[in-house]
């Protein structure tokens, strides 16, 4: 079955047909771009590379800005000019350069993305999806050979004692895990026997990296997002027997997760870190200068300096970073940075929740990338997000697949 004919109902990953050479090269790019947001050990990353080729290319063979994606532009603008001045001030300082340009970048590839993914929006998306895939895949399988020391130098890709593989940080490495997750979920609830089986396996190499880099929010952002993704898929599946098939199946592939953590768990060493990681409130979390505590007086600071602090900069007045993506937009580039940021997220949640409902070719793709994206803003409440590749590539996606789903509403047939 091809992808042109599933995406109406049941959404086929990921098949790359051949076309013109430009068809081709653009493809092989998007699939490039999904692969390379895997490997982030360096900043700048592979993953710049590779969206600049991206823009190139995709510029110089054609792209179509529509008047639809204007707000996300002058969003992302007012975010990146609050840097810019929140930055001035420090902008001698190590490291603040690199940040600053990292954050502009990121809103360009925002962009490209959203422009990409509202034309040929099945075949674009598939092969994005089937680079991300096959990378979270690759890191997967890094994370759990290096949890148990059974690759060469396992001890780089650990940290705390869990699994962060190519990433800086075990709570990246997690949630980037969770949108290959989502997706190859909808493939074993929709697809035949055969990739279902490939579909299992893959799911449980993602909920084996998942579960050992020991982050409780990619825990909860994926537990979210399968289950915003199931009732989704059920409340806009036409008929009786597909929306029973979303129930079931989603029920089977959270029992083979759960059998995953069950045999990991018989290890002595991840259920004493289980234990701990488990608890709802750690002790970095609770005090004065808690996690939460942090967010409290952080935002009494931003009252008192409405250009902000500068970026890297809060961990100065306080004893770590915000762990709080919009207070930390607000610290890095004031009132202008952090009141954009916040408008950028709840406007593509908006955008994005009224398109999920609109029957078209691109719904099923819409809804895995919407309800992965409402899970990780819940999780930007609890960490940075600023600077991960993925969460910019999700609003990207979302505004491009729901501009694409406004302009190829299926309208009801006559009688």
């Amino acid at each position: 079955m091809s992808v042109a004919d599933t995406s109406a109902g049941s959404p086929s990953l990921p098949r790359i047909r051949t076309g013109t050479f430009v068809d081709r090269l653009q493809l092989r790019l998007l699939w490039l771009l999904g692969f390379s947001g895997g490997f982030v050990m360096i900043e700048p990353a592979p993953y710049e590379l590779i969206a600049l080729l991206a823009m190139v290319a995709f510029v110089a063979t054609g792209l179509t800005v529509r008047p639809a994606h204007l707000p996300l532009f002058f969003g992302l603008l007012l975010v990146d000019i609050g840097i810019a001045i929140g930055a001035l001030p420090v902008l001698g300082e190590e490291g603040i350069l690199v940040w600053t340009f990292v954050s502009y970048f990121l809103s360009l590839t925002t962009l490209l993305v959203a422009c990409v993914m509202a034309e040929d929006s099945e075949r674009r998306f598939d092969a994005l999806m089937a680079g991300w895939i096959w990378s979270a895949v690759a890191v997967g399988l890094i994370g759990i050979l290096a949890y148990f020391h059974a690759i060469p130098s396992a001890d780089s890709f650990l940290l705390y004692g869990r699994a962060k593989s190519t990433f800086k940080d075990p709570n990246v490495f997690g949630p980037f895990l969770v949108m290959p997750g989502v997706v190859v979920l909808a493939r074993l609830t929709f697809e035949g026997r055969l990739r279902q089986i490939g579909a299992t396996l893959v799911l449980i190499v993602l909920a084996g990296g998942l579960f050992l880099s020991f982050s409780r929010g990619a825990w909860a952002h994926f537990a979210f997002s399968v289950a915003l993704f199931m009732v989704l898929s059920y409340l806009t599946r036409p008929t009786t027997g597909e929306r029973m098939r979303v129930v079931v199946f989603t029920l089977l592939a959270c029992c083979a997760v759960a059998l995953v953590v069950a045999a990991l768990l018989s290890v002595p060493q991840i259920d004493r870190l289980f234990e701990e990681r488990a608890e709802l409130l750690q002790s970095y979390d609770s005090g004065r200068f808690g996690r939460f505590g942090r967010h409290i007086l952080g935002a009494l600071l931003m009252l008192d300096n409405p250009l902000g602090i500068g970026p890297l900069q809060f961990s100065k007045y306080f004893p770590e970073d915000p762990h709080n993506s919009f207070l930390a937009a607000f610290a890095a580039g004031g009132w202008l940075a952090g009141t954009a940021f916040a408008a950028v997220v709840f406007t593509t949640l908006a955008v994005g929740l009224a398109a999920v409902f609109v029957p078209s070719p691109v719904q099923s793709r819409l809804i895995m990338t919407y309800a992965t994206f409402v899970g990780v803003v819940g999780e930007s409440y609890i960490i940075d997000v600023l600077h991960w590749r993925h969460y910019f590539l999700l609003v990207g996606m979302v505004w491009g697949l729901s501009i694409a789903s406004r302009s190829r509403r299926r309208r009801p047939q006559g009688p």
